[in-house]
């Protein structure tokens, strides 16, 4: 029956365990046992105030009720106009050809200004200060040299979070975040005996099938089989007395 029950890895996983935690007490032991025989690592979905078997667990029933991603289509607006068929005066940098429309800039001149004191082209100094030196023009003729037709918006695909709203480049992106934000890791012996949160219907079932006091008497005689556990399950026996 041990074989059956605490298999080779198992048993390396348990030595380990409680050669870190010497004095752990049965049912925090078996609650290992069972972490590592079933590969249970519970989280709490924060939103939902649930607790789950595991991150695989939530991630299914959210995706399944299509409420992890959303697909959606988005516009991207490729460059901005700096001078346009209603601009009526342009400031232009003699140094790079920079322009500044006083209908697609708040605030034009300042730009300009701000533009030539920094233009690594502009080599004009006075008293060893750059020359803030600048074209302005309002004739029409000029305007319209500088008028470049403005390219169509790209659509895009990209993911919108189910359970916040925000946008992500992929699905993948998508998950990362939910995990991040929204999943608490913990430890399986914490799960029963709290209640601030509900526990998930089918792991709530787990939970309560595996502390049959059979299966709980089961792991103790699998564990007294090993000689290199006799003195924790004399002591539990003891503690259970």
């Amino acid at each position: 029956m041990a074989n059956s029950v605490i298999t080779k890895s198992l048993k390396e996983l348990l030595t380990e365990y409680l050669k870190k935690h010497r004095k752990s007490d049965l049912l925090t032991t078996y609650f290992f046992f069972l972490e590592k025989k079933y590969n249970i690592h519970p989280v709490l979905f924060i939103r939902e105030k649930t607790i789950y078997q595991s991150q695989e667990a939530v991630l299914k029933k959210v995706e399944e009720e299509g409420k992890l991603w959303r697909e959606t289509e988005i516009k991207i607006q490729v460059g901005q106009q700096a001078v346009n068929e209603l601009t009526k005066r342009i400031y232009i940098c003699p140094f790079t050809g920079k322009v500044f429309g006083d209908n697609t800039h708040p605030n034009p001149q300042d730009a300009i200004y701000d533009w030539v004191s920094k233009c690594p082209e502009n080599k004009e100094r006075i008293d060893g200060m750059k020359v803030k030196r600048f074209f302005v023009s309002e004739d029409p003729d000029v305007i319209k040299n500088y008028i470049q037709k403005r390219r169509e918006p790209v659509s895009k695909v990209v993911f919108s979070s189910g359970v916040t709203g925000k946008l992500y480049n992929s699905k993948k992106a998508v998950i990362d975040d939910f995990k991040k934000s929204q999943l608490k890791e913990m430890e399986l012996i914490d799960v029963p005996g709290q209640n601030r949160f509900k526990i998930e219907e089918h792991f709530l079932t787990f939970i309560q099938d595996q502390l049959d006091d059979s299966k709980i008497s089961s792991f103790v005689d699998a564990m007294s089989a090993y000689d290199e556990f006799s003195k924790h399950v004399d002591r539990w026996v003891e503690e259970n007395q």
